[in-house]
């Protein structure tokens, strides 16, 4: 079979000092792209890159793969930019691994996925979202509702894209700071969400009917913090600040609670084949942040990966399985 893998490349060439340092960072390299293609061809697919946006319209219609890996994130700072290679090959028919586009645009809005969550009965962080327009000081009643520390985040971003050490706010009067720098770079709604005092948690799903759960994985910092968030500074330092626990050591009764909230954000979202779901648990209780449906797969330093390997996983089982859940799901 012809297998075509979409992804983006990290472009060193494309930086300069006058954009923002993680505007790449859920890119990849094309260490991680071969990874990823070794495996399939291992299975006895013939592998052809296809790359995103014009590239891959132009290699996809002059010469249609047979089935496709999707990886791509997108470019720009559209919500709506991870859906935009699965509409194109849903569009052409096309089967290809992962969630559908309305899937892919729900879970990059921070916001949107947290109120789908919610009412599936799954608790979220109370939150306030800023329009592009609107100042913390126009909402000032709204986020005196709120409970400080808050955490400071780009709605439309994943990889932790804009999330720094300096995004853990503790009064009213340093939000304008944070707020303009993040606009400045990321150039998207702001999302000012109570901070959850507890374990930070994420949760690897595969497969669909049923969904399984590939382990709860706990990230432990490495050295005593007052409040401690998963930032990017934090994971790109990671093997000197954190440690990973999978499985993680909770309680029996906060395990069943974490597997069912996270399989709950699973289903609520329209999520397939694989994702990641990520929490904090405050006093037992699973508090949903996000869900990844486009997890990476760096073969060294991806949270995914790595959980897959505490739980006895190889690389190549994990890609393996990501690409025999959707062609069970595609009746290919």
């Amino acid at each position: 079979m012809k297998i075509g893998i979409t992804y983006d490349l990290k472009n060193s060439a494309a930086l300069d000092p006058s954009v923002p340092d993680d505007l790449q960072e859920e890119f990849d390299s094309p260490h991680t792209i071969e990874a990823i293609a070794a495996v399939v061809r291992g299975l006895g697919h013939h592998v052809i890159l296809l790359g995103d946006n014009q590239e891959f319209l132009r290699k996809v219609l002059a010469d249609p793969p047979d089935f496709v890996f999707n990886f791509a994130e997108g470019s720009g700072v559209s919500r709506a930019r991870e859906a935009r290679v699965p509409a194109v090959l849903e569009m052409l028919g096309i089967p290809f691994t992962g969630s559908d586009p309305l899937t892919m645009a729900l879970t990059l809005d921070k916001d949107c996925a947290k109120t789908i969550v919610a009412s599936a009965g799954v608790k979220v962080p109370r939150s306030v979202l800023l329009a592009p327009t609107q100042t913390p000081g126009q909402l000032r009643a709204r986020i005196a509702e709120l409970t400080f520390p808050l955490v400071v985040k780009p709605a439309w971003e994943g990889s932790s894209k804009g999330i720094r050490n300096k995004c853990l706010i503790q009064a009213a009067a340093d939000l304008p700071e944070v707020v303009d720098s993040l606009r400045r770079d990321h150039r998207q709604p702001i999302l000012l969400e109570e901070y959850i005092e507890g374990d930070e948690l994420t949760v690897g799903i595969y497969d669909n009917e049923p969904p399984r759960i590939l382990g709860i994985m706990r990230v432990v910092p490495r050295f005593p913090v007052d409040k401690f968030i998963y930032s990017l500074e934090i994971k790109r330092d990671y093997r000197r600040l954190v440690k990973y626990e999978c499985p993680a050591p909770l309680a029996a009764e906060v395990t069943a609670r974490v597997e069912e909230a996270a399989l709950a954000a699973f289903h609520a979202l329209g999520c397939r084949d694989i994702a990641r779901v990520d929490f904090r648990v405050r006093a037992g209780i699973p508090y949903f942040l996000e869900v990844n449906p486009l997890p990476g797969l760096n073969p060294d330093d991806s949270d995914l990966v790595i959980m897959a390997k505490l739980v006895g996983w190889s690389y190549a089982k994990l890609i393996e399985t990501i690409v025999d859940a959707a062609m069970k799901r595609h009746k290919v």
